[in-house]
């Protein structure tokens, strides 16, 4: 039995915030005092190259488990092909009163209405920058709570200047549920002038440090066919390099009958995994295959990590399927996806 399978009904008793600390606090001691291997196995290589950036593996962790990049080093050594921190703003902010995350355990879901919770993108580029990871690192960007959506735009560019030498890709999040407004970024004309105007910067940082970085847009699961067909159009006009499919869903009539379904915020973990990777299959089809996609939502074994590739991904990321499964979830995913492309490979191989 992992280690975290021993834990999880201790951490489960306590508040989801604090066990998320706690098991992070945890995490960094192991690797500090080399113990890494006792919480996971590492998964096999399985390198991958896509934006252009070769990844050890395509399992990687999502935004939102390390807001403030405080504990790089440490997920590190669980065996990620990258690393995602984030959602990072100007400014600091607290985010939404507590209590204000969630279990489901009956749905293996998880709420959360945190409300881009962190220390600021200056506290954020000083702990990257004290770490010692060298793998691929993902930094996802957002707009503080009072910023108007007008003045958007104003806040991802100061979050881009700052991130940008210090990242292997850039996520612009404008689809979180639980910052008021945020998603109405998300309707084609006014997403068509805020991307043109965070490409023409990130052309022109790319020239200011002799490297250009790529730039993903991650989007919600809500989003009607016809938003979908709209958001696709832009994103080919204006040369985005990734989409990650899908944030949170704040649709719940999945949980209805739990006891936190009523519960304000975005439902990730198991109830995702159906919708995140419709709108992942769907993006897939109306981008022509000509732009990746990262896709995320509701994993929680290995198969739905081949599902998610099989639907157009060519990477994944977990989150809720850590808390839930432990960090044993990432090798498994790796592996699966391992064995379903030699599976591939060999009955190939045996085509006239």
């Amino acid at each position: 039995m992992a280690l975290y399978d021993i834990l999880r009904p201790l951490l489960f008793k306590l508040d989801p915030e604090l066990a998320h600390r706690l098991t992070l606090y945890g995490m960094g001691v192991a690797q500090r005092s080399g113990f890494a291997h006792r919480i996971a196995a590492p998964p096999a290589d399985l390198p991958v190259s896509v934006f252009g950036i070769t990844f050890p593996n395509p399992v990687g962790l999502a935004a939102g488990l390390d807001k403030n990049a405080e504990h790089l080093d440490a997920l590190d050594a669980l065996g990620f092909g990258f690393i995602e921190v984030g959602t990072v703003t100007p400014l600091a902010q607290p985010g939404n009163p507590k209590p204000r995350m969630f279990r489901l355990p009956s749905h293996e879901a998880i709420i959360n209405r945190l409300g881009f919770n962190n220390g600021g993108v200056d506290a954020l580029v000083r702990n990257v920058q004290r770490s010692s990871y060298h793998g691929v690192l993902g930094i996802n960007i957002g707009k503080n709570k009072n910023t108007p959506n007008e003045k958007a735009v104003n806040d991802y560019l100061t979050c881009l200047h700052k991130v940008y030498e210090h990242a292997s890709y850039i996520t612009v999040n404008i689809s979180s549920p639980n910052t008021q407004g945020l998603r109405d970024l998300q309707e084609e004309a006014t997403l068509h002038k805020f991307i043109s105007v965070l490409r023409a910067a990130q052309e022109r940082l790319g020239s200011q440090h002799g490297r250009r970085k790529p730039m993903l847009l991650k989007i919600a699961p809500d989003l009607s066919e016809a938003e979908l067909d709209s958001i696709a159009a832009v994103l080919l006009r204006t040369g985005i390099d990734g989409v990650i499919c899908s944030n949170t869903t704040v649709e719940h009539a999945a949980v209805a009958d739990d006891p936190h379904g009523g519960e304000t915020g975005g439902l990730s973990g198991k109830p995702l995994f159906e919708r995140s990777t419709a709108v992942l299959a769907g993006m897939h089809r109306r981008l022509y295959g000509r732009i990746p996609l990262i896709g995320v939502g509701g994993i929680l074994d290995g198969s739905d990590a081949a599902e998610k590739l099989d639907a157009g991904a060519s990477l994944v990321q977990l989150y809720s399927g850590l808390i839930y499964r432990g960090p044993h979830l990432i090798a498994e995913c790796v592996n699966e996806i391992r064995r379903q492309r030699e599976a591939l490979a060999e009955g190939s191989s045996h085509v006239d």
